[in-house]
Parts: structure tokens; sequence; C-alpha cells
């Protein structure tokens, strides 16, 4: 395997949403490096998957939430980078880790905010920064909000405001980052069906039915509908698109 392969690094890479983007960005024939928070296991089966499809690949332990271990995590991945891929730099960053806390605006308490703050908004803010002497110049970052950011149904009033946030920063992230010919984009998916939040949309009848309802495509969004977006910004033909909101949820709330 030639060691000219791009590399991409997505958070959250074990399970759900994030895995789907790691192994739709590996069928483009890019190499791909997964974190995960504690599920080891899970983590080592999509990197054996990867490699099935006959890219590099490795998963690194990361909390996102935490970002006292960020220089800690930097220093890891030059490791591993050096190591398993030849090389001292990575192209692609998809800042895709996340919890979903669901809690009204008026119950919503100061650590289920900061937990959602720390994940969310100064997790990715911080891990960015401390990626960028490793990331390569014409690289490109994604970060992921959520169709909660554009209409608003109770319950998710810290988590969508921290999305928000991070929509506002991709802009400036594209603005500054340009210079090095850094595209920066957000993926905003609509409900999917994932264990994300409890699992509330895949497992809930009713709440699947009514999301369905106020779809134009008629049905609740799977994970194979957002990976494939990801992969698309990580590919060549995506060069200019930048500082763009990308929303892939059907056609929710029209």
């Amino acid at each position: 395997m030639s060691t000219t392969n791009k590399i991409a690094l997505v958070t959250g890479g074990s399970r759900g949403l994030g895995k789907n983007m790691a192994l739709s960005i590996a069928k483009k024939g890019i190499d791909v490096i997964i974190t995960y928070n504690s599920q080891k296991d899970e983590a080592d089966a999509v990197v054996a998957e990867i490699e099935q499809l006959g890219q590099k690949a490795a998963s690194l332990q990361l909390n996102t939430g935490d970002v006292k271990g960020f220089d800690v995590f930097v220093a890891s991945l030059t490791e591993v980078l050096k190591n398993t891929f030849n090389t001292g730099h990575f192209h692609f960053l998809i800042n895709n880790a996340g919890v979903g806390i669901h809690a009204s605006f008026a119950e919503t308490t100061e650590e289920q905010f900061d937990t959602l703050m720390n994940i969310h908004f100064k997790g990715t803010f911080f891990l960015t920064q401390k990626a960028l002497p490793v990331i390569a110049d014409g690289g490109r970052i994604i970060n992921i909000s959520t169709g909660l950011a554009r209409f608003s149904t109770p319950g998710y009033a810290a988590y969508a405001s921290m999305k928000g946030a991070i929509e506002t920063l991709t802009k400036y992230q594209a603005k500054e980052l340009g210079a090095r010919g850094i595209a920066v984009n957000v993926v905003a998916p609509g409900a999917i069906e994932t264990d994300f939040g409890g699992g509330v949309v895949r497992d809930n009848e009713a709440v699947n039915k009514g999301i369905a309802s106020q779809t134009a495509l008629g049905r609740v969004g799977l994970p194979d509908d957002i990976g494939g977006v990801v992969a698309f910004l990580c590919t060549e033909e995506a060069r200019w698109i930048n500082a763009q909101r990308i929303e892939a949820s059907g056609g929710m709330f029209l």
C-alpha cells in the first residue's frame, strides 16, 4: 500500500454515525483513524472492517470533553501517523463525537449544560486548534451540527445551542484557515435511527412516525444517509465547497 494515501481522523468512530462515516470514507480510498471514548472492542472491530476494505486504519482513545487530555492525544496521534502510516500529517478532521441529553430549557441543569458544552463546543474548538500543526495544508475540517440548530423541538435547548455555536465557529475557521488551503464545512443530520440519545428515534414508534410525517421524503434518516455526505466532502470533487452548512435531513420541517 502506498504511503501517499490521504488520511481522515473521525472522532467517535466506533459506533453510530461516526462508524458509518469512517467506513464511507474508507470506501473512497482514504485511510482512517478513529477515536473511541470507552468502547475499545467496538473500535477494533471498525478498524478490522476498514482494513477489509483495503485501507489502513487505527484507533485511539479520546475523551473529547476533556481538553486537558488533548496534548497527550495529539502526541499519540503523531506517533501513530509516523509508525502506522509513515507520515507526519493527516488530511481530514471529522469532529463527530458527541452525546445527546434531552431536557427542557426549564429543567436543564448546569451539569448537563457543561457536559454538552465541553464535548460539543469547547472540545471541538480546542481539539481542532491542537490538531492544526498535524493537519496537512489543503486539508478539510468537517464539523457536525444538527437539524435542531435550524428548527426547534422542545428538549434540546442546550444541545442545539452548542451546535449553533459550532456553525458560527465553522465560518471563522474557514476564514482564518483559508490561507492554508483548508476548507471547513458543517454537516447537519436530521433525526437518525441510531442509539444516540438513548435510541429514541429508532426505538420509539410514535416519535419515529411523527418525524417521518414531518419529513418531505417520508421516513426517518439512517446512518447510511449521512456517512456518504461526509465522505464526499473529503473528495477532490468537493474542494470548492467551503464555510457551508449542509443539512442531510430528508427535508424535515420545510
